[in-house]
């Protein structure tokens, strides 16, 4: 398996953090994560998809070891950083993948700047239109627990998740807490980006070829997956079975397949 390596690039804002693992000269694609996860989502596929291509995972603004935005967040800013990251890697145009709120963020990347964006993939990807804002605002919060002396929010965060990760992986939920902690300033911050992001105002734009990653056991987006395709005639559908919230390192060989085999029929 190719090795991960480690990097930050220095970005207008301040500097992202990333991992690659591949050969250089390989087709880039750039992977981006969930809320409040970072580049450790993909610390398993990676190597799987470093075999054939050049594959990177950066850390969103504020997430993992990238440096956050001034001012709010939103979807719009950190497509603009993902797409400033490849200029500093010298990367014209690049297959992007996000899971969750990343997805959101690859369908803006290929809205915005399509001669970037060779192919997407989608993975768990909610559509972000009105009805999706109003179910949002009338939730609670999804991660913020209240800080406490005796350490018991750490257990409210873990069992927040709990019942959308699979049972006897709880390595999956160290993974999640180790990220959520690591945010910088609101944890609930990437959600409100998604909550708060006009997908429907945006999705149009999109025509390049495009794989939707429904993971069966994952309630909240895999309902999404009938409205994308509405909007995206274009896609395909990958269903993979048993998939749930942290997909990527919950089935990362499941993953990986269903990517490599979209991607490899690109021209």
């Amino acid at each position: 398996m190719p090795a991960i390596r480690r990097a930050f690039a220095d970005l207008s804002h301040g500097q992202i953090h990333y991992a690659i693992c591949g050969d250089t000269a390989a087709p880039p694609i750039l992977l981006l994560h969930q809320t409040p996860r970072s580049w450790m989502e993909y610390r398993e596929v990676l190597p799987l998809l470093g075999q054939r291509f050049c594959a990177i995972a950066m850390d969103t603004p504020g997430f993992g070891d990238s440096a956050p935005l001034p001012g709010s967040a939103s979807i719009e800013r950190w497509a603009a950083v993902a797409v400033e990251l490849l200029d500093a890697l010298s990367i014209a145009r690049a297959h992007v993948l996000g899971h969750h709120t990343g997805g959101v963020i690859a369908l803006e990347i290929a809205a915005s700047f399509p001669s970037r964006v060779a192919s997407l993939v989608l993975s768990s990807t909610p559509f972000t239109g009105e009805a999706f804002r109003r179910a949002r605002r009338e939730r609670p919060p999804i991660d913020a627990v209240e800080l406490r002396a005796d350490g018991s929010h750490l257990a409210a965060l873990w069992q927040r998740r709990q019942s959308f990760y699979p049972t006897g992986r709880p390595e999956l939920l160290e993974a999640f807490v180790r990220d959520a902690l690591k945010v910088s300033g609101d944890v609930e911050g990437g959600h409100r980006a998604v909550a708060s992001y006009r997908m429907e105002d945006r999705i149009g734009r999109v025509t390049q070829p495009t794989l939707l990653v429904r993971a069966s056991g994952d309630p909240f987006a895999s309902p999404h997956v009938p409205e994308l395709q509405a909007h995206l005639p274009q896609a395909r559908v990958a269903d993979i079975d048993g998939g749930m919230v942290p997909l990527p390192d919950q089935l990362p060989q499941a993953f990986a397949r269903a990517v490599l085999a979209f991607l490899e029929a690109q021209p």
